[in-house]
């Protein structure tokens, strides 16, 4: 059991759901203290039956903190993690700064589970479309190897934020209106729209939302020669990514093996019946902690291909709950019983 947890970032879209994974799943601690900027600092927020005030994180606030879970900007967790490692927290991130940084284990728990043994007092949670698209990908990585992977994202607005799904809905109800719309989160109007961006240009005209797939799923399947060639796309959709990929394997599976391995696979659901017009979708996945898979099918294309559509909530297995996993991890590894 932790003596002491604290939760920056408690405000925020994910923040919130890992309050709720925290108290839902009988986290075990002692005490838990929300951090944040002084813009946030005293605000009250409800954890089961309590509230809590919010209060300002600064250096001295980690002392005597065995955890920190952190949800913020790069620029935040480049600041603040120095000071919570100095005072001896352990920092479960989930922001992209510290998740490429080599002496730091980049971690999904159905994945990599024994990556967390190597830390140094800093742990990344992934990118949320690696995230889904890794808990897919790994059964078949073990079983048969993964060469090449083809993954076209369709990502929800609730992947930039809070203010994300405020433009969604403002910028629907301005074509529905029939009203111009000036974008302030996206780069062009989200209402009944497809953008094509999710980032800066990074690498000879991919995205660093599409770079960012490349580089974290060599680092989590521990396999650096595997092939990814994303497209990451911001669908009118306000919870909930989808992907539709194709994996090349390095030896030959059919799709009723594929199935059978995301079947017996932990934080997988398979939903997967054509005739019956049964497959995931956005909707449905909302509010749930797995990863879902559909439309299994064999690439009639090339051989030793398998092609998939798999659908999680952005925020909950994309974010908060594999956050929370972590630090589960941490807690059956690290520290023993407190008192």
């Amino acid at each position: 059991m932790f003596d002491c947890v604290a939760l920056v970032g408690a405000t925020g879209a994910v923040g919130r759901i890992v309050l709720d994974q925290l108290h839902a799943r009988k986290f075990p601690m002692r005490k838990l203290r929300l951090l944040a900027s002084a813009r946030s600092a005293g605000t009250q927020v409800r954890y089961g039956d309590e509230m809590l005030t919010v209060e300002l994180m600064e250096p001295s606030a980690f002392e005597g903190v065995d955890l920190v879970i952190a949800s913020t900007p790069d620029e935040v967790s480049a600041e603040f993690t120095p000071w919570a490692v100095k005072a001896g927290a352990i920092v479960v991130d989930e922001s992209a700064y510290w998740r490429m940084d080599p002496t730091v284990p980049l971690i999904v728990p159905e994945v990599n589970p024994e990556a967390v043994d190597g830390h140094q007092g800093v742990i990344a949670s992934p990118n949320c479309s690696t995230t889904q698209m890794v808990v897919a990908l790994a059964p078949l990585h073990k079983a048969v190897g993964i060469r090449r992977v083809i993954v076209s994202t369709y990502q929800a607005t609730s992947g930039a934020g809070l203010a994300g799904n405020v433009e969604l809905e403002s910028s629907t109800r301005a074509s529905l209106d029939g009203q111009a719309h000036s974008p302030e989160t996206f780069q062009h109007p989200i209402g009944f729209n497809l953008i094509p961006q999710i980032g800066s240009e990074k690498h000879l005209g991919y995205t660093s939302e599409e770079m960012k797939m490349v580089h974290e799923t060599q680092k989590i399947l521990g396999d650096d020669s595997i092939q990814v060639c994303p497209t990451a796309v911001r669908v009118p959709v306000a919870i909930g990514h989808s992907e539709s990929i194709l994996v090349e394997t390095r030896e030959p599976i059919t799709a009723a093996k594929a199935r059978e391995l995301w079947e017996a696979a932990d934080g997988i659901t398979v939903v997967d019946d054509l005739d019956s017009k049964s497959y995931p979708m956005p909707r449905d996945c909302d509010g749930k902690d797995d990863v879902f898979i559909g439309r299994i099918r064999q690439d009639i294309s090339s051989e030793n291909g398998i092609a998939f559509w798999c659908v999680s909530d952005n925020l909950r297995k994309g974010a908060a709950t594999n956050a929370v996993q972590i630090a589960e991890l941490l807690a059956k590894k690290h520290l023993p019983a407190v008192g």
